[in-house]
């Protein structure tokens, strides 16, 4: 596309009208033209090129999807134009291009929490499943009726890896189930707070849960984090969790332990690749339980991003700092 899309601006040339390229549908445009800022929003682009921005532009909405995982891996001489802010709708940028995220690049921010509190209901649909194990235990007829222990939360401990919105939602609901709470964060910190204890490594965290949560961001230094040297020193029975991205679990190692005696289950969310290919040993492990990426889902998702946009774009047109600004050196 090579519209200019300043030829779009009309009225007060001393207003400061944000102009907008939305690929996040057609809802949203009626919410940006409501906002008092008279946004002019660019009509219509290339959906299979959706990193081609018209000059002119200087706010775009985007979400992760296939068209960006098949863009250029070397930016191109256009880009970003005249963009100077991007919103995208993920919490994670892993889905983009490196040069998307960049120091003489557009301000990006994200959808950081926007999705935490129905991912932390997911989290303990899967750790009752697990401790409960209903449909395992449901009968059918009256031969099979007989009664079996099943697990509890009270008491135990869940281990959070990673401490963003995602653990803080967790941690709430876990100190409503009386369980313990395990933490380790970005941030090297040790001693207690809010009920939850913070520990400085990823080994201590296996060996001291019965539930251990990945909800940590992916990147270089995360790849296959819970490799075999981890898995080794697990508490036995430990159950894992992984909502945030497939590759911090090295899957061979995670197979591996599974077929011993440590390591209880394993419910997944995410897997690397995305979906798994067919015949992977992983869909058939009777250890583990693997949804297509669905611990995001939630009624309540797109007014809270819709939200988060109006409010970052009333900050943008008064050149005011965005919230949730993805750091171009962490990539979160």
């Amino acid at each position: 596309m090579n519209v200019d899309a300043r030829n779009a601006i009309s009225g007060d040339a001393s207003l400061h009208r944000p102009v907008v390229l939305n690929q996040l549908g057609a809802e949203l445009d009626t919410v940006l033209g409501a906002h008092w800022s008279q946004p002019v929003v660019v009509p219509g682009y290339d959906e299979d090129r959706v990193w081609e921005i018209p000059k002119g532009v200087d706010v775009l909405l985007t979400r992760p999807g296939p068209r960006w995982k098949a863009a250029p891996r070397i930016r191109p001489p256009e880009w970003p134009n005249d963009l100077r802010w991007i919103q995208v709708a993920s919490a994670g940028i892993d889905f983009y291009p490196d040069w998307f995220v960049a120091a003489d690049g557009p301000k990006v921010s994200c959808g950081r929490g926007i999705t935490a509190n129905p991912i932390a209901e997911y989290v303990f649909a899967a750790i009752l499943e697990h401790e409960k194990r209903l449909r395992r235990l449901a009968i059918h007829t009256p031969e099979e009726y007989a009664q079996s222990a099943t697990g509890t939360l009270e008491g135990k401990t869940i281990g959070l890896f990673g401490f963003g919105a995602i653990g803080k939602a967790v941690a709430a609901r876990a100190s409503a189930f009386g369980m313990e709470v395990l933490a380790v964060r970005r941030t090297s910190s040790s001693g207690t707070q809010d009920g939850v204890r913070f520990l400085s490594r990823l080994e201590e965290l296996a060996a001291g849960s019965d539930h251990l949560l990945l909800a940590a961001p992916f990147t270089p230094e995360t790849r296959h984090i819970l490799d075999a040297r981890i898995l080794s020193v697990a508490k036995p029975g430990l159950h894992i969790v992984n909502v945030a991205r497939g590759g911090l679990i090295d899957q061979e190692a995670l197979l591996a332990a599974l077929d011993g005696s440590t390591i209880a289950g394993a419910t997944l969310d995410v897997t690397d690749p995305e979906p798994l290919p067919e015949g992977h040993p992983l869909y058939r492990h009777p250890k583990v339980l693997i949804t297509p990426h669905i611990s995001w889902s939630g009624t309540r998702n797109a007014q809270r991003l819709t939200d988060r946009i109006i409010a970052n774009l009333d900050a943008y047109v008064r050149g005011l700092p965005l919230s949730d600004v993805v750091d171009p050196l962490t990539r979160y």
